[in-house]
């Protein structure tokens, strides 16, 4: 089967947030799709490995956040390749509250506020189907496709991702660069400097790949 085809079905990169214990908690996904109109549904896979999954299953409510196309790796570092089992994504973060949930304040164009109605377990991921309490339209800026975080970001896939392949390994160069396994981020020089940790998802030295 060539994996690769599911590259070409049309979705987006969201931030999806919610509140657990007093604190926000949050995390990336690239599937968020509206199921109805009347009443305003979507449907939002998450990995049940993710924090955020279960945070969403205690709370019953969530805001999805649309990314735009200058979202900066440092964002979807932040929530994409981070856990809020760990620490705190939104500390130094620009933040707004939509309906008590939090939210980033800055390179979204969108937020709707969504009540969960129905879970469904698929497997590695739970499906939550919920009804949309309130949205609203930030900028006409455009969303960030997935195509556009592969093509033109160079990202790479979480692996809790619904759409995870694991990367290949990239041919040799002339130049000494170095690559997390982890996020993609690339590092340009001879060697990695002593305790360092990729600026995108925090992983040590020891993830890097060099190519």
């Amino acid at each position: 089967m060539d994996m690769t085809a599911f590259f070409k079905l049309s979705c987006g990169l969201y931030v999806i947030t919610t509140v657990d214990g007093g604190r926000g908690v949050g995390c990336v996904v690239n599937t968020v799709t509206q199921v109805t109109a009347e009443p305003a549904r979507v449907m939002v896979a998450v990995n049940k490995d993710n924090f955020t999954a279960g945070a969403v299953q205690r709370a019953g409510r969530f805001a999805v956040s649309v990314l735009t196309e200058s979202a900066s790796m440092e964002l979807i570092g932040r929530f994409g390749f981070r856990s809020s089992r760990d620490e705190d994504k939104f500390e130094g973060l620009k933040t707004v509250e939509f309906r008590a949930l939090p939210c980033p304040a800055e390179q979204v164009n969108a937020v709707l506020v969504c009540q969960v109605e129905q879970t469904v377990d698929a497997g590695s991921h739970l499906l939550f189907i919920a009804r949309v309490e309130d949205a609203q339209s930030l900028s006409a800026e455009p969303s960030m496709t997935y195509g556009y975080y592969h093509q033109v970001k160079k990202g790479l896939t979480p692996p809790k991702a619904s759409s995870y392949q694991a990367p290949e390994q990239a041919p040799a160069q002339a130049a000494a660069r170095w690559r997390c396994s982890v996020c993609g981020y690339i590092y340009e020089g001879e060697t990695l400097p002593e305790g360092f940790r990729c600026p995108v998802c925090k992983q040590g030295a020891e993830v890097f790949q060099k190519i």
